[in-house]
């Protein structure tokens, strides 16, 4: 099944995503939808990065927009007709630049991959949280049965409000007759009089029940309406932490079911307090129920609907940027959007309520602290349009925000300065209800926002995102950053399972978090007490390093998202792991055994992974490849590596070393699923697999546990970090474990091949090791001791192994091929 109709299967709330996703002029939904299959089945990102095969995509795009037309014109759909000839004449604007719209492309069909996953990751929380659901459930139950209560109530009210007019129009008809009546006998006037009597009497005490009940549905009110606050406030928390990536439940429509029907029946019991008016209008008498206890129930009443309405403005969408990083992070002069809601649905008011977006409507007086104007439409009424269940929402898709140019000084100012990234701000929303008589003024304001002026402030940014919202707990507070609490570590491992799970719908485990916890506090029987501070996370590097925690995190992040989510949803890299702990786990296994672990030492992020194998004598001996980054997994899935790669053996012979996935599962098993069908020459991948990963004999020294390793040409240049000493499977200077190499070395006297090659140049021991002495046990001529070195100065850049080969001066000096031998490698 197509992405695309996986995306048309899913619920509504799902659906008003995709709705939100393509409400924008770059793709047109009914272009997505006629396209759906062709669009999915091309590489946009290649693309992206290739100008000839965007320029060849763009002309097949206008093509399929041609073949469209053309059936439109057919069916005589003139309306389809007009479309697509203006969805034409809007992609004909990146004739000049097709890449750009490969990019834009790419980005929707990304966009639509993270609405999929998050609807699979709802349904595993619900899997997940059977017994929290079940509590909620109780808890809307007990709701709903309020609700229906109360609704109940107000029915029963206004029959008895019926009954009291009708008690009343009967008392005021028997008075009328009663002074028309012209008899004289007094016995017979006192009689009527009695019967008055009588009637008002209970008049007043139906006119008093009523007030009470009033009063009594009140307080009922009341009651239910903190308990929908409380709920709003949780729904608040809950969408506060959803923007950095936990798993929550933000779906608003119990809510407003409920506010609307709480809303409704308040505004009936406001109606009805209009009533006694009218019936204390027609009579009236000392000691009137009416008189003396209305005024104080239209206060309570008034005051019950300015809260709930207070209450039921939202901000339902978190300000956001359409390619941003998160919700939250803001750029000057780039489009965000923000969408507000009022929960109390009032059909009469449908685009009668404008909202006017401001920013910041109380700034805190620091010094330096910038202020923004609202550009755009910053202006809407709420209407039941943009909504796919028809309520009152003002969806803002345009708005940008440019920076005031104003002093920093000023009378009360504080001397405090805040980076740019830890400076808060709210994007401010207010409108004006007016209904029945009831004049109220709403305001919404947004969770801070973090507001930067070029993309290289991203990081950072999302990192004061992610920290506010873990751990603040007022969301107000713009001042936060100026003195943030500390956050223990069982917070901390929350929130960072949180992004694993936001961008591969899996956590981390206990296994997991224990490593990062020993990285951050050495070893201990428990983190509970740990606690670590906002400068540690983003601004202190790590020990050993130059990259702070928060960027060795987000590097893996980053990684995992766009080329390991798979092989983390399913649990196939162990990730973090330490490498002590590595080697105890794969010592115990069988020959052949690997696992997958993140780099501790790449700062944009690196995966590699680490094998066992027994010696002759029976000794474990474990082996690990230098990191792979994203630049290499835009070459080739991580899953194709671990299927090709291969060692040389002395006899030229491929061994392919990793064999089970740590604990047992083979690992055609465990990566099957992901190889590409076409194998050999017709892979897709192949002329990275033949040239660009190393081959190396067991001999050569390259997997082989050094003691004390040395610098080697094939090695990363400038890399100093601990995974330097590991065991590692040597790579070239293009800071890659692909070593660009090609099959045939050519050498100046022509192509030699197999055993030739060998006999011709029988003692070349080691070239690529330039230790002192390294040849000094072997004949050879000054003038190659010199050519060496200079090849590999330190100053300079180093060359590949191939083009070392193909120099024709490597040789110079030299009278003959005789006085070398050879340990390197040969590419198959």
């Amino acid at each position: 099944m197509s992405q695309w109709e996986r995306l048309k299967q899913l619920d509504s709330v799902c659906l008003q995503r995709v709705d939100e996703l393509y409400n924008r002029e770059e793709m047109p939904m009914a272009v997505r939808d006629y396209l759906a299959q062709w669009i999915e089945d091309q590489d946009w990102e290649a693309a992206s990065r290739d100008t000839s095969r965007a320029v060849v995509l763009f002309q097949v795009l206008l093509e399929n927009l041609d073949n469209q037309y053309s059936r439109f014109v057919q069916e005589r759909s003139f309306l389809m007709q007009r479309n697509f000839r203006r969805f034409k004449q809007n992609f004909q604007r990146y004739q000049e630049d097709p890449c750009t719209l490969a990019e834009i492309i790419n980005w929707f069909l990304t966009s639509e991959r993270e609405i999929l996953q998050a609807a699979e990751l709802a349904q595993e929380v619900q899997m997940l949280q059977v017994q929290q659901n079940s509590m909620e459930s109780e808890s809307q139950r007990n709701t709903d049965k309020n609700i229906r209560d109360f609704k109940n109530k107000v029915l029963v009210m206004e029959h008895s409000l019926r009954c009291l007019e009708e008690q009343q129009d009967e008392f005021d008809f028997k008075y009328q007759t009663h002074k028309m009546d012209g008899t004289t006998d007094d016995t017979e006037k006192k009689e009527q009089f009695k019967v008055l009597q009588v009637m008002l009497n209970r008049l007043n005490i139906s006119r008093t029940t009523f007030l009470s009940e009033v009063s009594s549905l009140l307080d009922f009110a009341a009651s239910i309406l903190d308990v929908l606050r409380d709920a709003l406030d949780e729904w608040k928390r809950r969408q506060q932490v959803s923007c950095i990536g936990a798993p929550e439940d933000t779906n608003l429509e119990p809510l407003e079911k409920w506010f609307t029907q709480l809303g409704e029946g308040m505004f009936q019991l406001r109606k009805f307090l209009e009533k006694l008016d009218e019936l204390q209008g027609k009579m009236t008498y000392d000691e009137d129920p009416i008189q003396a206890q209305k005024p104080s129930l239209q206060v309570r009443v008034d005051a019950l609907l300015t809260t709930l309405l207070k209450s039921a403005f939202i901000v339902e969408t978190q300000p956001s940027m359409p390619q941003g990083r998160g919700p939250l992070v803001l750029r000057t002069n780039v489009q965000f959007s923000i969408k507000t809601r009022l929960l109390f649905k009032v059909p009469e008011l449908n685009h009668s309520m404008k909202v006017t977006v401001s920013t910041d409507k109380d700034p805190p007086k620091v010094k330096w602290y910038r202020k923004f104007n609202v550009l755009g439409t910053s202006s809407k009424a709420l209407n039941m349009a943009e909504s796919m269940n028809g309520g009152m929402v003002a969806d803002f898709r345009h708005l940008t925000l440019k920076e005031q140019k104003i002093g920093g000084g000023g009378k009360g100012i504080n001397e405090l300065s805040l980076s740019v990234t830890e400076e808060l701000h709210t994007i401010h929303c207010e409108t004006q209800f007016d209904l029945h008589g009831l004049s109220v003024s709403l305001e919404a304001s947004s969770l801070p926002v973090v507001v930067i002026s070029n993309s290289s402030q991203q990081q950072s940014a999302w990192a004061s995102v992610l920290w506010f919202n873990a751990f603040c707990t007022d969301p107000k507070n713009l001042m936060f950053f100026a003195s943030s609490p500390v956050a223990s570590w069982s917070q901390l491992g929350q929130m960072l399972s949180w992004q694993f799970m936001s961008c591969a719908n899996r956590g981390l485990n206990e296994d997991q978090l224990e490593t990062l916890a020993q990285k951050l506090f050495g070893k201990q029987q428990n983190y509970d007490s740990c606690k670590i501070s906002w400068t540690k996370f983003s601004k202190e590097n790590i020990s050993g390093t130059n990259f702070t925690l928060w960027v060795w995190l987000d590097g893996i992040l980053s990684l995992v998202k766009g080329h390991l989510s798979e092989l983390w949803k399913d649990g196939s890299i162990m990730g973090f792991v330490s490498r002590g702990k590595e080697k105890v786990l794969l010592k115990k296994k069988q020959s052949g055994t690997f696992l997958l672990r993140f780099s501790e030492s790449c700062k944009d992020g690196g995966i590699t992974f680490s094998w066992v194998e027994y010696s002759n004598n029976g000794e474990p001996n474990v082996r690990t490849v230098q990191p792979f980054t994203s630049t290499d997994l835009k070459q080739i899935p991580f899953a194709e590596i671990l299927r090709n790669f291969q060692i040389m053996e002395a006899s030229n012979a491929p061994v392919y070393p990793l064999l089970f996935l740590y604990p047992n599962t083979p690992k055609d098993e465990a990566f099957g699923k992901y190889y590409s069908e076409k194998t050999g020459e017709a892979s897709p991948y192949f002329k990275y697999i033949k040239t660009k990963l190393v081959f190396v004999t067991k001999e050569n020294g390259c997997t082989s546990v050094a003691e004390e390793p040395v610098p080697d040409p094939c090695s990363q240049r400038n890399d100093q970090s601990p995974e330097m000493n590991e065991d590692f499977m040597l790579q070239g200077p293009e800071n890659s474990p692909m070593y660009n190499c090609t099959s045939d070395p050519i050498l100046p006297n022509g192509p030699l091949e197999g055993s030739d090659l060998l006999d011709d140049i029988s003692s070349f021991r080691n070239l690529l090791d330039l230790s002192d002495g390294l040849m000094k046990n072997s004949p050879c001529d000054d003038a190659l001791l010199e050519v060496i070195p200079e090849a590999f100065s330190p100053d300079t850049v180093l060359p590949t192994l191939q083009a070392f080969l193909n120099d024709p001066n490597i040789l110079e000096g030299l009278n003959t091929l005789d006085h070398f031998a050879v340990s390197i490698p040969l590419s198959p």
